[in-house]
């Protein structure tokens, strides 16, 4: 019997982790009819049964998701009459849990016999425990990236496996053969969601024009993660001093990881793959006031950065809100140009934390457990 999914994701991040399930899942099931919505990465894994909607899906903060409400709504009931209209076996909820939880329950209501796989578990560890008992009740399966998450959903009562994080299998065909980092060259990842772009980058920028009046050899490169948030970034570059110190480019942060002395890294995903790639960064991050003291309230955390909580202390420094300004930033970068000493330790340091992510071969076990929900062929 052909088998049905419908997948959901709605950031880039989370495209790129649903395309390699979905490619494997490929592998296993080849009689598999895959629908849903994601990214481009996901559409062409899934032959365009899944629609790309990423770039409009990702805002971030509370009150840029208020005023695309109505937006919401509307896909929100779109895609719950096709999950009706499809009854699929399996519904792939992957990362995204404001509207992903919201969006089980309603399935769960509606479509009772669909079971429900979570892959890339919310951060409710962070945020919101409170949320795990209605998790337990919704979903049939948790898939974790980290292993402390699979003691935590597990003691809930929830059937959880620890596949270990997708970035390994995406990240060890990217390394790059005999490069050398180059001393002079600074990487600016200002992140992959339109607003906090346009709210960090003129930060990274103005970054770069204090360590450039310090040493005049430097160099900058920023990768935007879409050609049109590489559009944004030339906007905002184009009112400063840097000139030709400034590279943009459309894509190539992986490659830039491994080429840069050191960086500033957006806090999020990015900062995971920069701890596997070796590349000694400080995290910073900002959003709206009103976002930042509500989530200050939700979350429970000493730290926000990634590498820091799986690390369970501070391994990168991280400059969050009012610390996020260019006189700390540029400093710490200070100290990780003039200091070889100090890149090194910082790099062992990554180095055990990224291990703790597990080896290759997440997507395939995420997609073997995936597989095991669906009727036999």
């Amino acid at each position: 019997m052909a088998g049905r999914i419908y997948v959901v994701a709605g950031e880039l991040s989370g495209d790129a982790h649903g395309a390699g399930l979905l490619r494997a899942l490929a592998t296993l099931r080849p009689d598999l009819s895959i629908t849903g919505v994601g990214g481009p990465e996901m559409a062409a894994a899934s032959a365009g049964g899944v629609r790309d909607w990423v770039e409009d899906a990702a805002v971030v903060g509370l009150w840029e998701v208020l005023r695309h409400y109505r937006w919401f709504q509307q896909r929100f009931h779109e895609m719950l009459a096709e999950v009706k209209r499809l009854q699929p076996d399996v519904l792939v909820l992957i990362d995204y849990p404001g509207f992903n939880l919201r969006f089980a329950e309603a399935v769960r209501r509606e479509c009772p016999q669909t079971r429900q796989v979570y892959y890339i578990s919310p951060q409710v560890w962070a945020w919101n425990k409170r949320r795990i008992p209605q998790m337990v009740r919704l979903l049939d399966e948790m898939l974790c990236l980290f292993p402390f998450e699979q003691v935590l959903f597990e003691s809930a009562g929830l059937k959880t496996s620890f596949v270990g994080h997708p970035l390994i299998d995406e990240l060890v065909e990217r390394r790059l053969m005999s490069v050398a980092r180059d001393e002079r060259l600074v990487g600016l990842f200002p992140g992959s969601r339109e607003r906090e772009v346009a709210r960090l980058f003129p930060l990274m920028i103005e970054t770069a024009k204090r360590l450039l009046a310090w040493r005049a050899d430097l160099r900058f490169e920023a990768p935007a993660a879409s050609p049109k948030l590489a559009t944004l970034m030339r906007q905002l570059a184009r009112q400063s001093p840097l000139g030709e110190h400034l590279t943009i480019t459309a894509g190539g942060s992986h490659d830039l990881m491994q080429r840069a002395c050191c960086g500033v890294i957006a806090s999020g995903t990015a900062t995971l793959e920069a701890a596997y790639f070796g590349l000694p960064y400080c995290l910073t991050y900002a959003v709206a006031w009103p976002t930042y003291l509500v989530g200050r309230m939700l979350v429970r955390l000493k730290h926000i950065g990634l590498v820091n909580i799986l690390a369970g202390e501070e391994v990168v420094e991280e400059f969050i809100q009012a610390d996020a300004d260019a006189v700390q930033i540029g400093a710490a970068l200070r100290r990780l140009l003039q200091d070889p000493e100090h890149r090194a330790m910082l790099q062992a340091r990554l180095a055990a934390t990224a291990a703790k992510l597990g080896g290759t071969g997440a997507h395939l076990r995420a997609a073997r457990a995936v597989a095991a929900w669906l009727p036999p062929q």
